[in-house]
């Protein structure tokens, strides 16, 4: 039997995590960790929220799955985001060990991608792009609507 839990489907619980962020006119990034083809830990940004800066959605899922898992390390799992990680998030990921991060919209002016990619572990598998077009609309209208 064919699982129906692949990276789409992960990717689009990220994104409906990005959703609750929108809605609580926070910016519109989600993420989920899994292991074992399941979701330990879904967050969002809630950095308006809780009035830190470092409430990034990246953040609060490797919290929320290292508290899952009982363990600081995050090996076995796979960081699924809407946007690309920041240098912050990046360094985060390198320290939790994160086997795989799979993000789906480039960000110019603040991914870790701009760094060389020492930032991510050296184990750490990064692929990039996967409804990378849906992630970034969303950011739009957010901004957009920001600025109306």
């Amino acid at each position: 039997m064919i699982s129906p839990y692949n990276d789409e489907y992960f990717m689009r619980q990220a994104l409906l995590e990005a959703h609750k962020a929108f809605d609580l006119d926070e910016v519109p990034v989600g993420a989920v960790v899994v292991a074992n083809n399941k979701i330990i830990a879904r967050a969002h940004n809630l950095t308006e929220k809780l009035n830190d800066v470092t409430a990034h959605a990246e953040i609060q899922a490797i919290t929320a799955a290292s508290e899952y898992l009982g363990a600081k390390y995050l090996t076995g799992c796979t960081l699924y985001v809407t946007l690309e990680p920041c240098v912050m998030c990046g360094g985060a990921l390198y320290w939790s060990q994160i086997d795989k991060v799979v993000f789906a919209a480039r960000d110019e002016k603040r991914g870790a991608g701009r760094i060389p990619e020492s930032i991510y572990h050296p184990k750490t598998l990064v692929t990039n792009g996967l409804l990378a077009e849906e992630s970034a609309n969303l950011l739009k209208d957010f901004f957009a609507k920001k600025r109306s």
